[in-house]
């Protein structure tokens, strides 16, 4: 299915009213063109689509274990490999509001230079920082993490990232830690089906999120952030934020695929079913 995690976050982001745009690069190949129309198809904004000779469109077999978990096989080298910057890049990054980002695109020389060139330019850097095995090390998230301004991950990668630190017990713990080390004011961290938390300014927000029956769990997180984003650019409060993102990321884990047709009013209803509220 058409999908990787930057692309999801944008086609939600253009779902809520946003105005996103990619910077990537695909293979010129029937895959390549496939994904090129399903995202024109859907409103985004594919100028920046780079297309590649040499190397294929990126591939990614994506495996459900138990608990809804799962498994990515990551195929390499592909075209996003070797991303390029330009002049229109370097004008998007500066001028885009949110430039996001994740560690995947670093497993690559030619594009983590270029992501390191785009971050250099950018105003506020989020990282979705998207722990795959086995393509991150701590040296690459320490290089990254030093540009972002704010931080999204899970359980799991919260608990191995402050494990390379410091050795800490509860999560607000392990929270505080990154924050204070690389000197984030918002970090935000999904937990699977038992919601989430979001850090932001020295506060704690929590929620217990909301109880669906799951399709697949592919790209709600993608949703979440890209709700917590919209809901920060029009200035809500962050309980509206978290509350919003909880809600969406549930109903994106109801269907199957990482960008399904929804309305608001699909989410608007999940938050206000009270068999939904956990």
């Amino acid at each position: 299915m058409p999908g990787g995690a930057p692309v999801n976050v944008a086609y939600h982001l253009k779902q809520l009213g946003k105005n996103p745009a990619i910077i990537t690069r695909i293979g010129n190949d029937d895959l390549g063109k496939e994904l090129e129309e399903v995202f024109s198809k859907k409103n985004l904004d594919t100028r920046f689509f780079q297309k590649d000779d040499e190397h294929e469109t990126g591939k990614v077999y994506a495996t459900l274990k138990e608990d809804n978990e799962v498994e990515y096989e990551i195929v390499q080298p592909v075209a996003w490999d070797f991303i390029e910057t330009n002049d229109e890049t370097d004008e998007l990054s500066k001028n885009a509001d949110y430039f996001i980002y994740g560690s995947l695109a670093s497993r690559n020389k030619n594009s983590h230079n270029s992501l390191l060139h785009c971050l250099e330019l950018a105003k506020t850097k989020v990282l979705d920082i998207n722990l795959r095995p086995p393509h991150f090390s701590k040296e690459v998230f320490q290089q990254l993490i030093k540009h972002a301004d704010i931080l999204k991950l899970n359980l799991s990668e919260l608990h191995l990232i402050s494990g390379w630190f410091d050795e800490l017990h509860s999560d607000e713990e392990r929270i505080k830690m990154v924050a204070e080390k690389f000197n984030l004011k918002t970090i935000i961290v999904t937990k699977g089906g038992n919601g989430a938390m979001l850090f932001k300014d020295q506060k704690f927000y929590y929620h217990p999120g909301y109880s669906v029956e799951v399709a697949d769990t592919v790209g709600s997180g993608d949703a979440f952030l890209a709700a917590i984003i919209s809901k920060l650019m029009d200035k809500s409060s962050p309980s509206e934020a978290l509350d919003f993102a909880a809600a969406l990321g549930a109903f994106v884990a109801s269907r199957s695929g990482a960008c399904p047709d929804y309305e608001m009013n699909d989410v608007l209803k999940l938050m206000n079913d009270p068999k939904a509220k956990n």
